[in-house]
Formats: structure tokens, sequence, C-alpha cells
């Protein structure tokens, strides 16, 4: 029953792929790209291929990410692998489309409006369950083999996109796409989460149907804890269990199929000691 497709939900999720390639193509093509200013994870890295070798961003963009996505599909998981990469697509085509125009000569406000309206495409398609693609499928996959945190593999090529910028522009130009990074990392804090790794305690009176949702489409180990109501009196249970960012918009799907009154909280986690699923 939990693996039925629902239309209506497919919709909305292709819907917000589409609105968030809009934001990121508008970010690149009226502010970074005439500033000469670089945006995070590999859409930087399409400005700078673009920049060296030729060709459009959005095509460096969507070469880029085609290997990234077979490997996601085999590894991470499909239906986030396939909306990262309709989100992906739909940018090369807005990036095709929307013509690179120099809105405002002042490249601070460049980098302010280009981190905002990236940041706000980025949060939009993650709060949906899947991501702008590049970066987070690729620390995906290394998170899963080592137990390094997530957040060492965006640093370390933020890191080398903004040491690029500044070899190839001067380091004013690197300033301001740090600058841009920052604006872009604080939007997707207040739209979805910067945080890799969440816990949810799950208040609930039908724990063995939701452990064995959990079990079939997020694969995570299940925790369960007794409990009572304190003004019902009524005998329920928490589920506690550990998730990545990406894995938050199902959580919230299979919660709100198998029981909606249940009652969740989402905390942030800073470290994980023990077992947490890694793939072979």
């Amino acid at each position: 029953m939990m693996n039925k497709i629902n239309p209506m939900e497919e919709l909305k999720k292709l819907t917000m792929a589409a609105a968030s390639a809009v934001l990121l193509a508008l970010c690149l093509n009226l502010f970074l790209i005439p500033a000469n200013v670089f945006a995070s994870g590999f859409t930087g890295v399409a400005q700078i291929f673009s920049e060296l070798m030729g060709l459009t961003p959005g095509i460096w963009l969507f070469l880029l990410n085609v290997p990234v996505a077979i490997l996601g599909w085999m590894k991470v998981g499909k239906s986030f692998t396939l909306y990262s990469f309709i989100n992906v697509a739909f940018t090369t085509l807005f990036l095709e489309i929307i013509p690179v125009m120099d809105i405002s000569g002042d490249i601070m406000l460049n980098a302010v409006f280009g981190g905002v309206l990236g940041g706000l495409g980025a949060g939009i398609i993650l709060k949906y369950g899947a991501s702008s693609g590049g970066v987070d499928i690729l620390a995906l996959l290394f998170a899963r083999k080592s137990d390094r945190p997530i957040g060492i593999y965006f640093f370390t090529l933020n890191a080398i996109i903004v040491l690029t910028s500044g070899i190839m522009f001067g380091m004013e130009k690197a300033l301001y796409t740090l600058l841009q990074l920052y604006v872009a990392s604080r939007l997707i804090d207040t739209i979805h989460t910067r945080h890799v790794k969440l816990t949810a305690f799950i208040v609930t009176s039908k724990a063995d149907e939701l452990k064995q949702a959990f079990f079939q489409q997020i694969t995570r180990g299940v925790t369960r804890i007794p409990a009572k109501g304190g003004f019902t009196k009524e005998d329920k249970e928490i589920l506690m269990i550990v998730i990545t960012r990406y894995e938050l918009y199902q959580l919230q799907h299979i919660i709100n199929e198998v029981d909606p009154k249940a009652f969740t909280n989402i905390v942030q986690t800073t470290g994980i000691f023990g077992m947490f699923r890694k793939e072979d």
C-alpha cells in the first residue's frame, strides 16, 4: 500500500522542481554570471568550466550531473535521484532560455540577490525530497562510504570554488563568492535545514505500521520507547529514528499517510556513534 504512486504528489514534486530551476537560473543569469561571482556546488564548477573551456554553464551543469545521476540511481535512491536530475534538466533549460543581463553594476548587490535566489531555489527542492543535484548526491555517497560527516565534502568543494574564483578574477571576487555562499546557506537554513542528520521522535498509537513503513521506504533502524499520554492516559510508543536531511520529506509523507494524528519532534543531530546504515 505504501509503495503506490500518488499522481498529485508526483505532480507537486515536478512543479517544485521546475520552480526551483527557474530561481536557480535567474540567480545565475541575472546576478552571478554578469558579476563573475561563482555559485556553490556543481553550479559553480559549471561556471568555472564555462569560463575556461567554452560552452554555457547550463550545458556544463547538465554534463557534470549525468554520471552523478547514474551513481545516485544505483546507490542513493531512485525517487531522490530522479527529481534531482529533473531539477538539473529544468535548470539547464531555463539557463538557455533566460538571457544573461547585467541588472546592477554593484557586485555586492549581485552577490546578495544571487545568494537569495540561489538559496530559495535549493531550499525549495530540498523541502520536497530532492536536491539541485551534483554535490548533494556525491556527498551523500561519500558519507555512506566513510565515517566522515557530509559537511566536509560541501566545505572542500566550495573552498576549491572560492580559491578558483580568486585565481581567475582576483581575491575581491573570491570574497564576494563567499558572501553569496553565506547568503544562500542562510536561506536554505530558513526554508529547509542545513543540518545533515536529524533525529525524529514520533509519538504514535500505530508503532508497528510506522516501523514497517520506515523499514520498507527509508531503511533506517527504529528505537521503540513505551509512553503514556499525560492527559488521555492512553498507552502509546515513541519511535526514535535518525535520518539524513534528504529523507525528511519522505518521513513526513509516511507519517501523514500511516498516522496523521502522530506527534513528531525533529531535532538537529550533531554526531552519531555506533551503527548508522551505509551502503555496502
